[in-house]
């Protein structure tokens, strides 16, 4: 059995308001996607790496990853213009067999750490599926959008709620199909997991850790520089 991962990288990033796409912005002096890459790189039972760009982004990808030494294992890949074209590329690509496992990872999460990732592929051998998800501290209502704003119409118990990180681990047969089925209906989910629960199939939770961060925003960023420089001490 093989465990792969994909890093979709194909965004443009318009949140962040800046002259580049944000997993090219610089933490602590090193590109998100190399700290991105690094993390899945450091687990040896990951046997390949594959991360999806913009066409045009191809040949800087590939200097980066030689750059930072890299590990070989590492393949960059044409992304789409959604993340879901750009998953879908990177498992067309994959040399995959049904039982081997398959990892999703938003490559602007540049703070993952090995055991996490571990632990999911632990938990995608033991149910086919599994995700990585903080638990809601917020009381979660649920609303109505009118022309006015938002009216609420019900409290979600926070035990019923977490809040889905990456990486989320499928088997591969089992994700190829999920995505073949969306494209046949038409369905753009808003991560893997969407896709799969389609499927009415049951999908795992993976603890994961407020480090483990998307960024998104100026804001984000600095929260980031804060998380790196308190593990850094923590060594």
């Amino acid at each position: 059995m093989q465990v792969f991962a994909i890093l979709p990288a194909a965004g443009l990033g318009t949140r962040m308001a800046g002259p580049q796409p944000k997993q090219f912005l610089t933490l602590d002096g090193t590109p998100i996607l190399i700290h991105s890459l690094r993390a899945f790189a450091a687990v040896e039972r990951i046997s390949a790496i594959y991360v999806a760009v913009r066409a045009h982004e191809i040949e800087r990808v590939q200097a980066q990853i030689a750059e930072y030494g890299l590990s070989s294992r590492i393949h960059v890949v044409e992304g789409g213009e959604k993340r879901q074209e750009s998953v879908a590329n990177g498992l067309a690509a994959l040399p995959a067999e049904a039982d081997d496992i398959v990892l999703v990872h938003d490559a602007v999460r540049p703070l993952i750490d090995s055991a996490t990732i571990e632990r999911t592929i632990d938990a995608v051998l033991t149910h086919g599926a599994a995700i990585v998800g903080l638990p809601a501290i917020d009381t979660i209502k649920q609303v109505e959008r009118t022309a006015h704003g938002a009216i609420i119409t019900a409290t979600i118990p926070r035990e019923y709620v977490v809040l889905a990180q990456t990486p989320q681990g499928f088997r591969y047969g089992l994700l190829q199909k999920a995505f073949a089925e969306a494209k046949a209906d038409g369905f753009v989910g808003t991560d893997e997991a969407s896709l799969v629960e389609r499927a009415g199939l049951p999908i795992a939770v993976v603890p994961g850790a407020p480090s483990n961060l998307k960024i998104t925003k100026p804001g984000d960023l600095e929260l980031a520089e804060f998380y790196l420089a308190q593990s850094k001490k923590q060594r």
